[in-house]
């Protein structure tokens, strides 16, 4: 779907093409993104949400990894991957203070390119997110990494919502890669078995589930992380 940019040719023909930037701006954003490189070192990209449990990319390496100076959340209106114009869902994005633990990925130098803008098709065909190079803590130690910030301006950005109508509406809405609530359990699932602690995320699986008749336990979502 991505190679062949197919997402957008149904955002268009569905007459919301508004809502997307335009193969021209994607691409500028790209290549800024690259000019910005710190020091020519290796491409990494910082994973916080979907692109844990899904990457769909053609990495070398991958190592657990945490940043100081964002936080992940439900942060963002998905009116194309994951809801739609008239019923939008919700996806995550990192947002201003705090710290998030995530993954890693390095590209490989031969195909970086490609990588790359199948990744930007993914993230920035929405006005939704800012690209940025962000210090990047891992095992190996600090890498400069990419990653998708929300756009306060754009009117994607949902503001604080509280746990209760996120549930709500991840149970309603449904885009063109699936249910939010499908991107809800897949996001805590991956965490949990990337041992990635998220109370947050883990409540409102165990919420989620709970309202459509499913147990959880504490084995399967913690409760006890900060």
């Amino acid at each position: 779907m991505l190679d062949s940019d197919s997402v957008r040719r149904a955002v268009e023909q569905s007459g919301h093409s508004s809502i997307m930037i335009s193969e021209d701006e994607l691409l500028e954003s790209l290549n800024k993104t690259l000019l910005e490189r710190p020091n020519n070192q290796p491409i990494w990209i910082f994973g916080y949400g979907s692109l844990i449990w899904n990457p769909m990319l053609e990495y070398v390496e991958k190592q657990p990894a945490m940043i100081y100076g964002y936080h992940r959340g439900f942060y963002c209106w998905s009116r194309i991957n994951r809801g739609s114009p008239e019923t939008p869902g919700l996806v995550l994005a990192l947002d201003h203070g705090g710290s998030c633990h995530g993954l890693a990925y390095k590209l490989s130098a031969e195909k970086k390119t490609q990588e790359l803008l199948i990744l930007w098709r993914r993230e920035m065909l929405g006005k939704v997110y800012t690209p940025k190079w962000v210090r990047t803590n891992t095992p190996q130690g600090v890498i400069h990494a990419i990653t998708f910030v929300i756009d306060r301006s754009s009117a994607a950005y949902t503001g604080k919502l509280d746990e209760d109508m996120i549930v709500s509406i991840a149970m309603k809405a449904s885009g063109h890669y699936g249910s939010c609530s499908d991107y809800l359990i897949d996001t805590a699932e991956s965490l949990r078995q990337e041992n990635i602690q998220d109370a947050k995320i883990f409540r409102l699986a165990r919420e989620l589930l709970a309202r459509r008749g499913h147990s959880s336990n504490s084995k399967d979502y913690p409760t006890n992380n900060n």
